[in-house]
């Protein structure tokens, strides 16, 4: 009897240790089971998070029509970009009131990295000044990310305007005040302060024409429809070699590198008349830091190619590598002084 209960004991013995062995296996299994889908879980929030930037096109929004220096440097840069992130750049030109429309189309765009506005800087600080019923202000509406370049201003005449130099047109200006016209970009564009400016140091009164950026108003000022027009050196130099118009100095504090033999304003005889004429990449107001800096270091290696900066000198453009710290300094800046302009020349829309 004694035997039969040891054997009794030993099989219960046996068979509890078979449970437990069993019952931790199938913890063991279960627990491999619920970590492998906390990890499915997590790795899929992981990944959600942390796509690659960027994993599909960019856009840049342009304020004014293909052609012009704006769209020039934004097709140059928006190549490189793509090259270089590995994306499409897309170049959207939306022209018009001053540069303006193209500013609110990118405002109102996702700040998400995707979209970006090759701001003509000075063109944008001045509109905040000129429309009181503008909502968008280059300065609290988006984010700086880099500065690109300058895109120094020539003053062109059309062939038939009897001045061969700065000093000859101011006389002939002078000598029929009031009945000269010239062409801008548009209402409140550099280009028509440029010439308000002009025409305050010199003490006449001119004709303002407006058009929608460079493109249409080239071919008015190459027929004598009107007389001058300050323009980007990129725009202007095909006419130039053409010889359809003729340019009599350069509204910048230094002269071009593509054309030395320029002279600034200042040289050519309108003493502490000078302009600079930046163009820099926004993002909307909110676009994450990451983004910005991780786009403001590519612009910067995409400036340093010395072939890019060949490139820009070729179309009357100077490379300018600035981060985002200085493009919001340079901004400011700008900001100040042609709001004093305008307040002193009396200019409102």
């Amino acid at each position: 009897m004694i035997a039969s209960v040891w054997v009794f004991l030993f099989h219960k013995v046996f068979a509890m240790t078979l449970f437990v062995r069993s019952f931790v296996s199938l913890s063991s299994r279960l627990s491999k089971i619920l970590m492998v889908g906390l990890l499915g879980i997590n790795g899929f929030g992981l990944n959600a998070q942390a796509e690659v930037y960027p994993a599909h096109s960019i856009n840049i929004f342009v304020g004014f029509p293909a052609g012009g220096a704006a769209d020039i440097v934004a097709r140059l840069i928006g190549e490189q970009l793509s090259a270089k992130l590995g994306q499409p750049v897309v170049v959207i030109n939306k022209p018009g009131a001053a540069s303006t429309i193209g500013m609110v189309a990118a405002a109102a765009a996702p700040n998400d990295g995707y979209n970006l506005l090759l701001s003509s800087l000075t063109n944008q600080v001045i509109a905040g000044h000129l429309y009181k019923e503008l909502k968008v202000n280059i300065l609290t509406d988006f984010e700086p990310v880099a500065m690109i370049a300058n895109a120094p201003h020539v003053l062109n005449v059309n062939a038939q305007v009897p001045a061969q130099n700065l000093k000859e047109l101011i006389g002939w200006l002078k000598a029929n005040n009031g009945k000269i016209n010239y062409a801008s970009q548009g209402n409140g564009t550099l280009s028509h302060l440029e010439s308000a400016l002009l025409a305050e140091q010199i003490g006449v009164d001119l004709v303002h024409v407006p058009y929608k950026g460079s493109a249409p108003a080239v071919p008015d000022l190459v027929a004598g429809n009107v007389s001058f027009m300050f323009d980007s050196a990129a725009a202007s130099k095909p006419l130039l070699d053409s010889g359809k118009v003729r340019a009599l100095a350069v509204a910048a504090t230094q002269r071009l590198p593509g054309t030395p033999e320029l002279p600034t304003m200042i040289e050519a005889g309108l003493p502490g008349y000078n302009v600079d004429n930046w163009m820099g990449i926004y993002a909307p107001k909110g676009t994450p830091v990451e983004f910005t800096q991780l786009l403001g270091k590519t612009f910067a290696q995409i400036l340093a190619d010395p072939a890019l900066q060949k490139t820009l000198v070729e179309k009357g453009l100077i490379a300018t590598p600035m981060g985002a710290k200085e493009l919001a300094q340079r901004a400011q800046e700008d900001s100040d002084r042609w709001g004093k302009v305008i307040t002193a020349n009396n200019i409102s829309f």
